[in-house]
């Protein structure tokens, strides 16, 4: 849960405009939430915008993030003339810090005849291999920080009674040698880091602190005499079981990445059932033994996918382009296109339920969903053989 604290903003915001120090309750511990470099690039966007039809500086801008949070930052190292603006946001990861912690991201704005088209420059990575947000050849923006973009100027324009379009270049120094200590390179995104976030804020990820929240979260939905639990690693899983599979979100956990300690913790709190419900991305991980999925602790997708295809009887040139896939999603695609989809996911789906029942003793009912949201393979891709029945019991 995400509370809203309220500070005074930095700068000379509008009336009511709070700058948000946004605070994450895990244990008694007030972890600091972050913005992501996408609600930067959009507020820097907007900034420009706004300065380039007024005319005047602005020290602050405020934008809403796609989970409903108001955000206020400050406007940085702002470049002004009569048909373009350039300025800066100053990305904050908050107490979960990582490679962009700090970094500015600039966004430069024009004017255009109509739309608005966006593009990254430099320290921005571009896309060179396919089955990412993007196509091959854009920048490494993604959807949700390009439709806030487009969100944020669209009502800019109406608010100025602007009529045209807007040309957006987000840029962001020392981007390119920051990508080096991320995964990009290895995806296929080239020359500088990702604009990426889902929700616009970066959540504390405090690995004990968040263990011990699952614990105390599992303890207290057993005191109101629940007997399973749900559990999916987050919004994907969550969405997917409310809105494919049609299940309560009664005596629901979201896990994170600790799945494994979420299992434990549901054991040690008297649970009977459990029913795990995760994307392929997360859950292909169980298949060599990876319970915590957090990058950090080792990746391995693309390996046991390959490892569960050749078990699957896939020829070389299919086992190459699984393992060359730069999401599980296009490891999936190439598997159907093979006429091997099937056959590989019920090798997964062995792996999986021998990592999972081996965790918990006897007496303790566990399944699992495994699932993908992705065209052409959208859907339950494996599942339990009890993963039906233990559904009932969210229905």
């Amino acid at each position: 849960m995400i509370y809203p604290y309220p500070k005074p903003a930095l700068g000379d915001p509008a009336p009511g405009v709070f700058s948000l120090e946004l605070i994450r309750n895990i244990k008694g511990k007030r972890l600091r939430c972050g913005y992501t470099t996408g609600s930067c690039a959009a507020a820097a966007a907007k900034a420009a915008a706004v300065m380039l039809l007024q005319g005047t500086p602005v020290d602050s801008i405020s934008i809403s993030t796609p989970k409903g949070i108001p955000l206020s930052m400050d406007v940085l190292d702002i470049r002004l003339s009569s048909d373009s603006v350039s300025c800066a946001v100053q990305k904050d990861s908050g107490d979960d810090p990582d490679v962009t912690d700090g970094v500015l991201v600039y966004a430069e704005v024009n004017k255009s005849a109509r739309g608005i088209h966006i593009d990254g420059a430099c320290g921005v990575g571009r896309i060179t291999r396919p089955g990412l947000d993007q196509p091959v050849g854009e920048a490494a923006i993604n959807s949700v920080p390009r439709a806030m973009i487009t969100k944020e100027l669209n009502e800019t324009a109406r608010n100025y009674g602007y009529a045209g379009g807007f040309s957006v270049l987000i840029r962001i120094p020392g981007g390119e040698e920051l990508a080096k200590r991320t995964f990009n390179p290895r995806l296929g995104i080239e020359g500088g880091i990702s604009v990426i976030g889902t929700t616009g804020i970066v959540e504390p990820m405090s690995n004990q602190a968040m263990a011990d929240t699952i614990r105390l979260e599992l303890k207290q939905l057993k005191k109101i005499r629940a007997r399973g639990v749900l559990l999916t690693p987050g919004n994907y899983g969550e969405r997917f079981a409310r809105e494919y599979l049609g299940l309560s979100m009664e005596n629901h956990l979201t896990c994170s990445n600790f799945i494994g300690d979420a299992i434990d913790s549901a054991v040690e709190s008297g649970f009977a059932r459990i029913l795990l419900v995760g994307h392929i991305g997360k859950l292909v991980k169980l298949g060599i033994g990876i319970t915590n999925t957090h990058s950090s602790f080792g990746d391995g997708r693309m390996e046991t996918l390959t490892a569960c295809a050749l078990e699957a009887g896939a020829g070389l040139s299919l086992l190459n382009e699984v393992f060359r896939g730069v999401t599980t999603d296009a490891a999936l695609e190439a598997l159907k296109s093979g006429g091997l989809l099937e056959d590989t996911m019920t090798v997964l789906g062995k792996r999986i339920d021998f990592r999972l029942t081996s965790r918990v003793p006897e007496d303790v009912e566990i399944g699992w969903v495994c699932f993908t949201d992705a065209q052409p393979t959208r859907g339950v891709l494996v599942k339990s053989a009890n993963a039906d029945k233990l559904m009932e019991g969210w229905r």
